[in-house]
């Protein structure tokens, strides 16, 4: 729905429902992440939508006010190049939801929300409202159905362990019997050797395990001679 064929001959009318729309879609995705209280909620997506949905229908109107110059004016109209920079500037917006605790990352399907939100926005800016409810659709459907799947979708646990003890000689060797035990694989490791307090510091990433095992784990390592400090995340 353009300009050029209004709704109901109104462009004020036409305007409006392509910006409740946008808002629509918006808060309906930012009301799934408010529930599960990510960062970029209700007020964030609505607001990427609308205001992709604004700078789709100005970048409109521009071409409509001035894309009548001649190709021997100096003055070039791209409508395209502003739906350029929304996604640009989306997913710099994205980028700061994106956390990283350790070899996880938290934020990444709340950043991706924020991308598809301004789409949906761009969808309703341009008139596009078939194109705007089906994606509205298929968003609602990944962040509420498909999360249902999680608990039967078989995927690795990451465990980050530090382990303090004194210093002495196998102490390597016992843990890693323990993480054989449960065949368990070591993905990283790091050690530090403190001089003064004759300690030894190992920082190790663990994967494999199909449930959390981190109070059974911490509950056998403490039996190893020398263990002073136990922390895991």
């Amino acid at each position: 729905m353009f300009f050029e064929t209004t709704l109901l001959g109104s462009v004020e009318l036409d305007v409006a429902v392509k910006l409740f729309l946008a808002a629509l879609a918006g808060g309906l995705v930012g009301l799934e992440r408010e529930k599960h209280g990510r960062p970029a909620g209700l007020r964030t997506n609505l607001l990427v939508a609308v205001g992709s949905c604004v700078m789709v229908i100005v970048s409109e109107a521009f071409y409509i006010k001035y894309g009548g110059f001649d190709a021997q004016s100096t003055l070039r109209i791209d409508p395209s190049r502003v739906a350029a920079q929304i996604v640009t500037g989306v997913g710099f917006l994205g980028a700061g939801v994106i956390l990283k605790e350790g070899p996880s990352v938290r934020g990444l399907t709340t950043a991706a929300s924020l991308w598809t939100v301004a789409g949906l926005g761009m969808a309703f800016g341009m008139g596009f409202y078939s194109l705007g409810a089906i994606a509205t659709l298929l968003v609602l459907v990944s962040l509420t159905f498909l999360k249902k799947l999680d608990p039967i979708i078989r995927k690795d646990r990451f465990l980050t362990l530090t382990v303090t003890a004194t210093n002495r000689d196998g102490l390597l060797e016992e843990l890693q019997k323990v993480f054989a035990e449960r065949n368990l694989v070591v993905t990283d490791i790091s050690s530090n050797l403190d001089l003064v307090n004759d300690e030894l510091f190992y920082q190790l990433v663990i994967t494999q395990q199909q449930k959390r095992i981190g109070h059974e784990l911490t509950a056998k390592i403490r039996q190893i001679e020398g263990i002073r400090k136990i922390h895991y995340h």
